[in-house]
């Protein structure tokens, strides 16, 4: 076992993981990761950031934002969550992961610690990025939140910008059940002074913003307010829109790698974060901006969001796993071209913490179904989903693996057919994982 796998295995082993165990393994509060912090110099303190939260989209959106101040010629450093495949997806300095060297060192040099502070899997990648970012001295760094924002352990830095995508119901039993109580959390990242892009306007979180901005002494700017776009076209590799500024009625043409309807709103958002970093300062203009939007995937790295993995057949790979996401799974699918010859194939699999019925019912029942489960121990059984689904008037069968269920499809899929890999992170992870094998093997 190399040195990097035994790394990997000693943090899967020591530290309590949301991803695999779900809410027992929160850690909430800033204490921790505030320690670890502290015994490393404050990292977080050494360099400017663009700190980013909400229900949806905050991954495509730090994506973009960062592959636009990349693109502008600054060091950038991206701190995303969860991974694919690899941890080292989480820590990016100019879309390259950091080495295995690196993550090696880190967890020597913080390893006594664990006893003593006894942080989450989340705290100490938090520490371990702002470690990264200050080693590496990058210009700036675009940090995702993970869950919530007040409590969330990457909430000891002071950004110059702050991003809240949109609010929707997701991890209520953390955050809250109602769209204010989650807003609430997520506007615990507004800083004193610090200005604040919120990317969707939504009457029941308003005055949430609103108040917290006030009591910051900073101001919110809502991005649907100023943008408008309008698709007009899609191939294979982009999608096309006229970008409307709407104060001054300029249009504008972009392209984009990033598929999918919801990216709509993420645009949105990347355009009003780029053009308030531009007045603090920084050099990004629109122009490089809209030109930056049309090769994010190959700068930064970003999978998993209604990615074409491959064509004849079809497969896309999607993480959408809560309700706005999923409303917005459902739009691409039914935009999707097929002719009476294809079939629709959906390999789909959910963690049990979920309202899972509410998620099937997103699905179209014309499809072909894999009910599958992610192998942590939060995934939902296959044969319970198959259940659900089932109950649900989806046809398909259980498979007690993501690969079991590539397998399946593999028999019976023919080059006009369309596949769909979704449900979470770990089951596309997963998938990501068995169809790169095969490419490899073939």
């Amino acid at each position: 076992m190399t040195p990097y796998n035994q790394a990997i295995n000693f943090l899967n082993e020591q530290l309590p993981m949301f991803s695999k165990q779900g809410q027992s393994a929160i850690k909430k509060g800033l204490e921790n990761v505030s320690k670890i912090c502290e015994f490393l110099d404050n990292p977080q303190l050494k360099f400017p950031s663009v700190h980013i939260a909400g229900t949806n989209g905050k991954g495509s959106t730090s994506h973009m934002i960062a592959g636009a101040l990349q693109q502008a010629g600054y060091k950038t450093g991206l701190y995303t969550s969860p991974h694919l495949i690899d941890l080292r997806e989480r820590v990016r300095i100019n879309g390259i992961p950091v080495s295995e060297d690196f993550v090696v060192d880190f967890v020597e040099k913080t390893k006594h610690l664990i006893p003593e502070i006894q942080p989450s899997y989340f705290e100490l990648n938090v520490a371990m990025a702002f470690m990264a970012f200050a080693e590496q001295k990058v210009d700036i760094a675009v940090i995702e939140t993970g869950l919530g924002g007040r409590l969330d352990s990457t909430n000891i830095i002071t950004p110059v910008l702050s991003v809240i995508t949109n609010i929707g119901l997701d991890h209520t039993q953390i955050l809250g059940d109602t769209l204010p109580l989650i807003a609430a959390e997520k506007a615990g990242i507004i800083k004193e002074k610090v200005p604040v892009v919120v990317g969707e306007t939504h009457p029941e979180t308003e005055q949430v913003f609103f108040l917290n901005a006030l009591a910051k002494n900073t101001v919110v700017v809502y991005a649907d307010s100023l943008w408008e776009l309008v698709k007009v076209n899609q191939d294979a590799h982009f999608q096309y829109f006229k970008v409307i500024h709407k104060a001054d009625q300029k249009m504008y043409d972009l392209k984009t790698d990033l598929m999918g309807n919801f990216q709509v709103h993420n645009i949105k958002t990347v355009l009003t974060a780029s053009t308030l970093l531009y007045n603090l300062g920084w050099e990004l203009s629109l122009d490089k901006v809209l030109n930056s939007l049309s090769h994010v995937k190959s700068t930064t790295g970003l999978r998993g969001r209604w990615e074409y993995y491959q064509q004849q057949p079809t497969i896309i790979l999607d993480v959408a796993h809560n309700p706005d996401g999923l409303e917005y799974l459902k739009g691409n699918l039914d935009n999707l071209k097929k002719d009476g010859k294809s079939k629709l194939h959906i390999v789909c699999g959910f963690v049990k913490d979920k309202d899972v019925p509410a998620a099937l019912s997103y699905f179209p029942k014309d499809a072909i179904y894999y009910f599958t489960q992610a192998n942590i121990p939060r995934a939902m059984p296959a044969n319970e989903l198959a259940q659900i689904g089932n109950d649900l008037g989806l046809t398909g069968n259980a498979y007690k693996s993501v690969d079991d269920a590539i397998i399946e499809f593999s028999l019976k899929v023919v080059e006009e057919d369309v596949v769909l890999i979704t449900g979470s992170f770990f089951i596309v992870g997963e998938a990501l994982v068995y169809l790169e094998g095969q490419k490899n093997t073939n």
